[in-house]
């Protein structure tokens, strides 16, 4: 019997977002967690169906939409890319959000703003959509509490030592200067980053697993985010990064969930002071705006609230099959 399963496919700034729209059950669960895992043990096929050449890539990121699990919220998601499923994704959720308004799956007005609420693993992330004409010109996600995990942690990466810094935004990331390891933040030097990426990873989590102190699920070092300081003014700091997440995979935007882990280390620092806020450049040029309006705590460990606002674009609607006599079946990854 084929295996038939549909999406629409979106990109948020130069990251893309494949959508299952058809061809899958219900997940199950109380809570998006438990969904996840649902998803893990039951669908697992599909996700390697979508991701996997040749029909994904390497890079390739995607969801299954869920009903909402928190009292408010609109929808529900668990997101899955190459090596698994992820507990945050920022361009994702900002994909999800313009695929439900101007879809219709989530009531919105035609012009104006749009509030809904949408619950991930890490928890419910409160999103605005500016609405146009149907279409929306800009969403701001309001991330679960962002935190500094650890600083000044040394590390070996393309045989030097490097001091990295983990934060939490929805997934633990290791941050640190390109320039420590001799980089710029330039598709040239792309390969370099993923190796270190992978080694930075392994190294932090042979060492000491970062482990969310409310949800033990949330953790792990999910990405590393390499970065450049281009400078800014007294209102907007101005930095461009690669993110190397999951076992070597790159993501083109500025990274959503990475973004607020970027803005919990520099609010920290007081780079952030006065209400300064973040222009976050990708490796292609692309650009998402972060800042962080409040702060808080989680579990009694200093936290922020941030926000960060980009633009998704619908590349296409797809009708994928696996035909049982098919070779390579649910596909393959060369990376």
């Amino acid at each position: 019997m084929t295996l038939v399963v549909s999406s629409e496919d979106f990109h948020t700034a130069g990251e893309p977002f494949r959508i299952v729209t058809g061809g899958v059950p219900e997940l199950q669960g109380a809570t998006i967690l438990e969904r996840r895992r649902f998803a893990l043990a039951e669908l697992d096929h599909v996700r390697r169906l979508l991701v996997h050449e040749p029909r994904g890539h390497a890079d390739m990121y995607g969801c299954f939409v869920t009903p909402p699990v928190a009292a408010g919220s609109s929808l529900g998601v668990v997101f899955f890319h190459k090596d698994g499923f992820s507990t945050a994704c920022g361009h994702g959720t900002i994909a999800l959000v313009t695929w439900a308004l101007e879809g219709g799956h989530v009531a919105g007005p035609a012009d104006g703003v749009a509030r809904l609420s949408v619950d991930v693993p890490s928890g419910t992330v409160r999103c605005e959509a500016d609405v146009a004409g149907g279409r929306v010109r800009a969403v701001r996600m309001e991330n679960v509490p962002s935190f500094v995990h650890v600083r000044g942690v040394d590390v070996e990466a393309l045989g030097r030592t490097v001091t990295v810094d983990v934060g939490y935004g929805g997934a633990f990331y290791a941050s640190l200067p390109a320039a420590a390891l001799g980089l710029e933040v330039v598709p040239e030097h792309l390969a370099a980053f993923v190796q270190a990426g992978r080694e930075i990873k392994r190294a932090i989590e042979a060492t000491a697993l970062p482990v969310h102190p409310l949800e033990p699920e949330l953790q792990g070092v999910y990405g590393v985010i390499f970065h450049d300081d281009l400078g800014g003014d007294a209102a907007t700091l101005h930095q461009r990064n690669v993110t190397v997440f999951a076992d070597g995979e790159v993501d083109r935007s500025p990274c959503g969930s990475g973004t607020s882990a970027r803005l919990a280390l520099l609010h920290a620092e007081g780079a952030l002071a006065g209400g300064r806020r973040l222009r976050h450049d990708s490796i292609i040029g692309t650009t998402f705006h972060g800042w962080v309006p409040a702060t808080t705590d989680v579990d009694g460990r200093a936290a922020v609230t941030t926000v960060i606002e980009g633009r998704a674009f619908r590349t296409g609607r797809h009708v994928f099959e696996l035909d049982p006599d098919d070779e390579v079946g649910l596909g393959f990854a060369l990376r």
